[in-house]
C-alpha cells in the first residue's frame, strides 16, 4: 500500500517550482540586470578565448589547450545555470518541469566536476613545465593531453550519470518546491518522500573524491612547483615562474571554497540560504572570472589578442 502511494505521488509530481535566489521581490530587477551583465560578459571572455586559443599558432601548447577546454567547460555550465536563473527574476512564478530538472542536474553536475578535473589537468601541466623543463615536450605529448582531456570529460560523464540515475529512483511528494534558484542535488533530495540514504551515501563519496582528489594533485603540483621555484637563483626567472602559477591558484581556491562550503558540511550545519549564496561563486562567478584572470595576467594571450585585433581593425 505504501509503495503504491509513493508510486502515485511519484507520478503526480510533473513539474517544481524554483524558489530562486531571494525573495524579496524588490530587488529582482537589480540582480536581473547585474545577472545579465554577468553572463554577456561570461560568454564573450570564454568564447574570445577560445577563439584567440585556435586561432593564434603561438599558443598551440598543452598549457592553452587546458585553457580553452576549461573556457568551454565554463560557458556551458554558465549556460546551464544562468538563462533559467533570470528568468526566475521576471516571472512570478518560475515552473521547470520534471525532465528539464533532471537534464539541468544532469549537465550542472558533468560540466561542475570536470571543471574540478581540468584544474588538476592544468596544475599538472605546470609542474612538468616548471620541475621538467627538458622532459616537458615528451611528458605532455599530444598523445598525454589527450589521455588528460578525455579522463576529465569521462569522470564528469560517469559521476553525472550516476547521480542522475539515483535521483530518478527518488519518488517526489506534492511539496515540489525546489529552495533553489536551478536544479540542484541537496534541495532536490530535501523534496523527497522516499529514501535517499543512497542518494547521500554517493553525495557523499563523490564529493569527497571530486574534491579531494583534484586538490590532492593540485597541493602536491604546487609543492613541487614551489621547491623548484625556490632554486631559481634569478629574481626574474621566479617571478615569471609564480605569475604563470597565481591565476591558477586563485581560480582553484574560489571553486573548490565555494564548492566545498555547499557540500561538505553536515545537514544539522548547513543553511540552503548561505548554500545559495556560496553555489553563486562557483556556477556563475568563476566562470565569468576564469577567462579574465587568464587574459589579464598572461603575456602571451595579451601579444595574440593585440594581434588578432590589429588584424581585425588595421
Amino acid at each position: 500500500m505504501q509503495t503504491e502511494m509513493a508510486a502515485e505521488n511519484h507520478s503526480s509530481v510533473t513539474e517544481f517550482i524554483l524558489a530562486g535566489l531571494t525573495e524579496r521581490p524588490q530587488i529582482h530587477l537589480p540582480l536581473f540586470l547585474l545577472f545579465l551583465v554577468i553572463y554577456v560578459v561570461t560568454v564573450l571572455g570564454n568564447l574570445g578565448m577560445i577563439t584567440l586559443t585556435g586561432l593564434s599558432s603561438h599558443l598551440h601548447t598543452p598549457m592553452y589547450y587546458f585553457l580553452s577546454n576549461l573556457s568551454f567547460i565554463d560557458l556551458c555550465q554558465s549556460t546551464v545555470i544562468t538563462p533559467r536563473m533570470l528568468v526566475n527574476f521576471v516571472t512570478e512564478k518560475n515552473i521547470i518541469s520534471y525532465p528539464e530538472c533532471i537534464t539541468q542536474l544532469y549537465f550542472f553536475l558533468l560540466f561542475i566536476i570536470a571543471e574540478g578535473y581540468m584544474l588538476a589537468a592544468m596544475a599538472y601541466d605546470r609542474y612538468a613545465a616548471i620541475c621538467s623543463p627538458l622532459l616537458y615536450n615528451s611528458i605532455m605529448s599530444h598523445q598525454a593531453c589527450f589521455s588528460l582531456i578525455w579522463g576529465v570529460y569521462m569522470m564528469g560523464l560517469v559521476c553525472a550519470f550516476s547521480h542522475t540515475g539515483c535521483m530518478l529512483r527518488v519518488h517526489f511528494c506534492k511539496l515540489d518546491v525546489i529552495n533553489h534558484y536551478f536544479c540542484d542535488l541537496l534541495p532536490l533530495l530535501k523534496l523527497s518522500c522516499s529514501s535517499t540514504y543512497v542518494n547521500e551515501l554517493l553525495v557523499l563519496c563523490f564529493g569527497a573524491l571530486n574534491i579531494f582528489a583534484p586538490i590532492l594533485t593540485i597541493l602536491s603540483s604546487y609543492i613541487f612547483i614551489i621547491s623548484s621555484i625556490l632554486h631559481i637563483r634569478s629574481l626574474e626567472g621566479r617571478s615569471k615562474a609564480f605569475s604563470t602559477c597565481s591565476s591558477h591558484i586563485s581560480v582553484v581556491a574560489t571553486l573548490y571554497g565555494s564548492a566545498a562550503f555547499m557540500y561538505l558540511q553536515p545537514s544539522s550545519v548547513s543553511s540552503m540560504d548561505q548554500g545559495k549564496v556560496s553555489s553563486v561563486f562557483y556556477t556563475i562567478v568563476v566562470p565569468m572570472l576564469n577567462p579574465l584572470i587568464y587574459s589579464l595576467r598572461n603575456k602571451d594571450v595579451n601579444v595574440a589578442l593585440k594581434k588578432m585585433l590589429e588584424r581585425i581593425f588595421l
